[in-house]
């Protein structure tokens, strides 16, 4: 089937970065790809200077199950699902006395948690970077207060309270991330009609228990035969919730991609793109001349930053692809090789003009990412190496499917 991409170009701003920064690529060949299958999305956004990729792709992927189920586009504000997961992150990493990490990352639970359980406004209730006068996000300030206020936190043996019987710190904290986030609505309009956070998350029609998050890897049984059914928190750092997931073998795995898309369902994409092989100018290929490195992933902040020498690698012309095994993969896991990197939209599938099969994804570095406005062409081979893990409609999966793996 057939979708048409809803794209606009005024959300977005340039990632450019100067020629002392990240090195002048080679150009690589002009690829001229042909959509094959794709699934209606909402513009491409920018996340700036902030580690928030997992909101930015996870309010991209419910925003295009609204337009699958209601025909109609919204756009939804990543500050306040970022705002009510640091919150709760904080809090969870005092009660462990730093046991669980605080940072800028998140994890696709997160979002549905928000949703179901807290709300959810429209972006124009709290647009990124407008207590800071701008229209896309610059966080490395609130990080640098915040990491050391929730440090400091998980440090006190005992802890104020207030009149009111809330912790002190927790006052503070929220504090800080109102100055730089914005302060969440109580109550708001929208479209004439007025609003709670919980009121207008239901109206979205979203129903968190219609997702289901699933894997690939090797440490942990697969969730057929005596552990059907059974799935496993993901060891990620920005798993901080512990969200479960299901563990598929690797072939039933990646076949779902495929299925999903022609059956008019996107993908929330955890991914590894710190690897040569993701080219910088859209193009993401895995074969056996690009060579896999072992980095510190930080998202967006690392990624404009880093010396990309091997990039081009990627962009030009594509070799054939090389197909991990499910040892490979778990190998460069293991070895930190494939880390808990960037998260993104798979909504299409395209071949270029030499036959190689990609799936299209919405990335979240601005419309003037890559040549081909934001949107980026990763080969299946590569989603087999790379993936950590996805979210899907479980709609999306095949009866045959669910019942091997007991997904209910």
């Amino acid at each position: 089937m057939k979708h048409t991409i809803i794209m606009a170009a005024a959300l977005c701003c340039s990632l450019a970065v100067s020629a002392q920064q990240r090195p002048q690529q080679a150009a690589g060949p002009d690829f001229k790809f042909t959509t094959v299958d794709s699934v209606a999305i909402t513009p491409v956004k920018n996340q700036g200077n902030a580690g928030t990729c997992w909101a930015y792709s996870g309010l991209a992927f419910i925003e295009s199950e609204i337009l699958r189920t209601q025909k109609k586009a919204y756009d939804l504000s990543e500050m306040y699902v970022a705002f009510n997961t640091y919150m709760e992150r904080a809090e969870k990493a005092v009660r462990t006395s730093g046991d669980v990490s605080f940072g800028q990352g998140g994890d696709f639970g997160d979002i549905l948690e928000v949703m179901s359980r807290i709300g959810m406004v429209p972006d124009s209730e709290m647009p990124a970077g407008a207590m800071y006068g701008k229209n896309i996000s610059a966080h490395s300030e609130l990080s640098a207060l915040v990491d050391r206020m929730v440090e400091a936190a998980t440090r006190l043996r005992t802890m104020q309270v207030s009149p009111d019987g809330e912790q002190l710190y927790k006052k503070a904290i929220r504090a800080v991330h109102e100055v730089y986030l914005g302060k969440a609505p109580e109550k708001f309009k929208y479209e004439g009609k007025e609003y709670t956070p919980q009121s207008f998350a239901k109206s979205l029609g979203v129903n968190a228990k219609d997702y289901v998050s699933l894997t690939s890897f090797m440490h942990h049984p697969y969730s057929t035969g005596e552990n059907l059914g059974v799935g496993y928190a993901m060891e990620a750092q920005d798993n901080w919730r512990w969200a479960l997931s299901y563990n598929l073998e690797l072939d039933d795995f990646c076949q779902l991609f495929e299925d999903a898309i022609k059956n008019g369902y996107t993908i929330l994409w955890g991914s590894d793109v710190s690897e040569a092989g993701f080219g910088r100018q859209g193009v993401g290929v895995f074969n056996d001349e690009v060579k896999v490195e072992s980095t510190v992933s930080s998202d967006q902040i690392r990624l404009i930053g880093a010396d990309q020498a091997t990039a081009p690698k990627a962009d030009n012309l594509p070799k054939p692809q090389k197909v991990v095994t499910p040892e490979e993969r778990q190998a460069m896991y293991d070895g930190k090789q494939t880390t808990d990197d960037h998260a993104m939209q798979i909504f299409g599938i395209a071949k270029d003009q030499w036959g190689q099969k990609y799936f299209m994804v919405k990335n979240s570095w601005g419309n003037t990412s890559g040549k081909y406005q934001g949107i980026y062409y990763v080969t299946p081979e590569y989603v087999r190496a790379k993936t950590l893990n996805i979210l899907i409609n479980k709609a999306a999966l095949s009866a045959n499917l669910k019942a091997k793996y007991g997904i209910k």
